[in-house]
């Protein structure tokens, strides 16, 4: 493991510093009943650089690395690299070894293997969940969730009884806006972020589970509480509608749901994700197409729910975390973001169903992952693309 720690020239920005491609976080205090979200939009203030608060030091490389999960007891940890590759990491030496019985793997564009999550009973059994990019009969692909038992003795790490519990629905052409962000609920309930994979009618499409935030049950069978389950069909999955590529999914401390997006040409969203409620893409963004065509803003449509705040020019986001350790005490509760175009580590704090901008702390790479560290530290992946390698990083306080 490399030891030596590395204090960035890491700045942090308050609210709406554009500095690494990020850019003008935008919210209000109003809030409409269905989703949260602002009514009028002002250009949040900017504050002076100061130091950040903590020092970053290597822990491992991965190559194209994703997203990450603790073991039990926090000695260990799950990587995925998009390649196709699970990883079983061991933090005190940095090392890791590849895990068998990985489902086959889609590999390209911005598809691949992608988010790792334990269930909430792993300690009796074991049940580890991935996604991934799945491809299916001709030129198309989707999302998918599958579970199985990891199994650490006996020879090398593997997953056995390996099942796909949850697919995207259709399959479509193309390598981007898969989503599929992974989390489980206090209830044991599981929620399944799904992208509209670049095709944009789809979010609004309650035959397709593309551009929806997905609930289902462990095993990926529908609750009867959903709020269309009784259409049946990939619509009785539907929690929620209207997303582009929500790649960031998390509750925060009141067990209220919350989903970070990234947006067309401006306009990444932050969430606040009700039962039932439709966010309103393609029909409205807060962003433009690529190109500079316009889409309507939220405030045209008053029928759609609008975020809680969002961004023009983009920080495109890779996850979602809401902090509740001790090792960073000023900042529980808080939102994290991870920048990749950004390079950038976001904070926001949230109240209620308001939302803005607080600090932002300049990384200088694309960060894919923030997570919480069972001992209350931050940990970032870098993002590595095109087969290039990204490091794991812990954020500990400085001092």
């Amino acid at each position: 493991m490399q030891t030596r720690s590395l204090l960035f020239p890491i700045l942090a920005l308050a609210a709406a510093c554009s500095a690494g491609g990020g850019g003008n976080a935008q919210t209000a205090p109003g809030a409409d009943a269905a989703g949260g979200g602002a009514t009028d939009a002002s250009t949040a203030a900017r504050a002076a650089p100061v130091p950040a608060p903590f020092i970053a030091t290597p822990v491992a490389t991965f190559v194209e690395p994703w997203a990450m999960t603790f073991l039990p007891g926090g000695k260990q940890a799950l990587v995925t690299e998009k390649t196709g590759v699970l990883k079983l990491l061991t933090i005190a030496d940095g090392k890791s070894v590849d895990v068998a019985g990985v489902p086959a793997v889609d590999h390209g564009g911005q598809g691949g293997l992608g988010d790792v999550v334990l269930h909430p009973g792993f300690a009796k059994n074991g049940l580890v969940y991935l996604s991934y990019a799945e491809a299916g009969e001709g030129n198309v692909r989707g999302a998918a969730v599958a579970r199985g038992r990891l199994v650490t003795t006996g020879g090398a790490p593997r997953l056995e009884g390996v099942q796909v519990i949850w697919r995207q629905v259709p399959k479509v052409s193309g390598r981007g806006h898969f989503g599929h962000r992974i989390l489980f609920a206090a209830d044991g309930h599981l929620f399944i972020s799904s992208g509209e994979r670049q095709k944009f009618t789809p979010a609004q499409d309650m035959n397709a589970n593309l551009g929806k935030i997905l609930r289902l049950n462990d095993d990926g069978s529908v609750p009867k509480d959903n709020p269309f389950a009784d259409k049946g069909g990939v619509t009785a999955q539907i929690w929620s509608l209207g997303h582009r590529n929500p790649l960031g999914i998390a509750f925060d401390a009141d067990g209220q749901l919350w989903d970070m997006e990234m947006g067309p040409e401006g306009g990444d969203e932050l969430n606040r994700v009700v039962r039932g409620a439709n966010y309103g893409y393609p029909v409205v963004s807060n962003g433009n197409h690529y190109g500079g065509a316009d889409i309507p803003d939220h405030d045209t449509h008053p029928e759609f729910s609008r975020p809680a705040l969002w961004w023009t020019p983009v920080i495109s986001p890779g996850n979602l975390i809401f902090y509740s350790g001790n090792m960073f005490p000023q900042w529980k509760g808080s939102a994290f973001i991870p920048g990749l175009s950004s390079q950038s580590l976001v904070r926001v704090v949230t109240s209620g169903s308001t939302a803005r901008e607080a600090e932002r702390f300049e990384m200088g790479k694309r960060i894919r992952e923030v997570e919480q560290g069972p001992d209350g530290a931050l940990w970032l992946l870098e993002d590595g693309e095109n087969g290039a390698t990204g490091r794991l990083l812990k954020l500990t306080p400085k001092g």
